[in-house]
């Protein structure tokens, strides 16, 4: 009876935060996450007394769900990324993406090695602090442009080609970055070039399955017109290529993802693939995602302010300076418009999903018990990375309005 009492709490809390934010002009996911942050903050200030949420971090319902609401929200992210839409401004996404990643990741291995102390996992850290950086998600950002009318215009198209081109530039440094983390340290040039063959041959032979055999098997379970058996299809799909990655000493992860990438309209059907992103939506947005989100905030741990603020506001700055900087460059040199390269920089700064949960995969690998006992921003990394997170999803939207804002004014004058 309590596995019930606490997901029934936690969800319904946690989606009274999510439609909080959405009424904000924020994701959902932002409220979500800052849910599990307070009722973290509550059970720090009266301690596991409270009645149910007391004992909602440690519920291993909470946390098993948590980890199937990973899984759905790659395959959501995979079947919602369309190769195909990358071809109009491919170029110059390609261009943003790499220094939207590069910049941000150089920023944040350099502030983590100088904040970290010299423990042996810091190579490690410093990598998931790298990654954590070089990450964007956008839909706070679609939403502006689309509260301004500019998704279908050039700027909104190469932050979305961008940020296509960043996800897949996400998957395969994650595919090193678990491989990493099996050891706690970066690995020998060997050992790399091992890893990059063996990530390779996995995503080589889910390609070739996903354009030669995924689409013969799906017309035949198109022909049962059934959805229930369509969606456990791909959800079967997911879970195989997740094994394949498993047994290449990879991520399941990277499975999902890629069983969801090649699940295009083109290949399915458009009525297919649509039917299949509402049940994902459904049970994604609806359930397993904000339950995931929900526990990510319940380990946060808010002494992390009092006591590493000057590492915090860093990452923040860094954050934002990095993708600033890494993708407004390149958006600059192939536009030569200062304005749209400002809001590509920006609109390519916030984090969410992928990297939380990047960060959940590194805290059940017990990267982060190696910080434990350490004072500071060691202690406190993992928080650290979610308020970040937060932190930069929440300004994004803000200072893409203001900007827009400007250059209307400007150009009213």
């Amino acid at each position: 009876m309590d596995v019930f009492v606490d997901i029934l709490v936690l969800l319904a809390i946690t989606r009274l935060f999510g439609v909080a934010a959405e009424r904000l002009g924020q994701t959902a996911s932002v409220g979500e996450m800052l849910a599990g942050i307070v009722l973290a903050a509550l059970i720090a200030l009266f301690g596991v007394s409270l009645p149910v949420i007391g004992r909602l971090p440690d519920s291993d319902a909470v946390a098993q769900l948590a980890e199937v609401g990973v899984f759905f929200l790659v395959l959501m992210a995979g079947v919602e990324l369309q190769p195909r839409s990358l071809a109009r401004f491919a170029a110059t996404g390609f261009g943003v993406a790499l220094g939207g990643m590069v910049v941000p990741m150089a920023f944040g291995f350099a502030l983590a090695w100088i904040f970290l102390p010299d423990i042996a996992a810091r190579p490690a850290l410093s990598m998931l602090v790298a990654l954590a950086l070089s990450i964007t998600a956008i839909p706070a950002t679609v939403k502006v442009l689309m509260e301004f009318g500019l998704l279908r215009n050039r700027p909104g198209q190469i932050i979305v080609s961008a940020a296509l081109f960043d996800d897949v530039f996400s998957i395969l440094l994650f595919a090193i970055l678990a491989a990493v983390l099996k050891t706690g340290a970066l690995p020998s040039a060997v050992a790399l070039g091992w890893i990059v063959v063996k990530a390779m041959a996995f995503f080589g032979l889910t390609m070739l399955l996903g354009v030669h055999v995924y689409p013969r098997i799906g017309r035949r379970i198109r022909l049962m017109r059934a959805a229930a058996v369509e969606f456990s299809f791909l959800v079967a799909v997911a879970l195989a290529y997740g094994l394949l990655a498993e047994l290449l000493g990879l991520h399941w992860v990277l499975g999902a993802f890629m069983a969801g990438l090649f699940f295009e309209s083109s290949r399915v059907g458009a009525a297919v693939h649509l039917e299949m992103k509402l049940l994902l939506s459904a049970v994604t947005g609806g359930v397993l995602g904000p339950l995931f989100f929900a526990s990510i905030g319940l380990q946060v741990d808010m002494r992390a302010v009092a006591e590493a603020p000057l590492f915090i506001l860093l990452l923040i700055l860094t954050a934002i300076a990095g993708k600033f900087l890494g993708a407004g460059i390149p958006a600059y040199l192939a536009c030569r418009d200062r304005r749209e390269a400002g809001l590509i920089g920006i609109g390519m700064s916030a984090r969410g999903a992928f990297e939380l949960i990047i960060l959940s995969v590194a805290l059940k690998a017990g990267l982060f018990a190696q910080t434990e006992g350490r004072d500071g921003v060691a202690q406190h990394l993992f928080s650290s990375l979610v308020l970040m997170a937060v932190a930069t999803t929440l300004l994004t939207p803000i200072l893409l309005r203001w900007l827009l804002r400007r250059a209307d004014r400007d150009g009213g004058r």
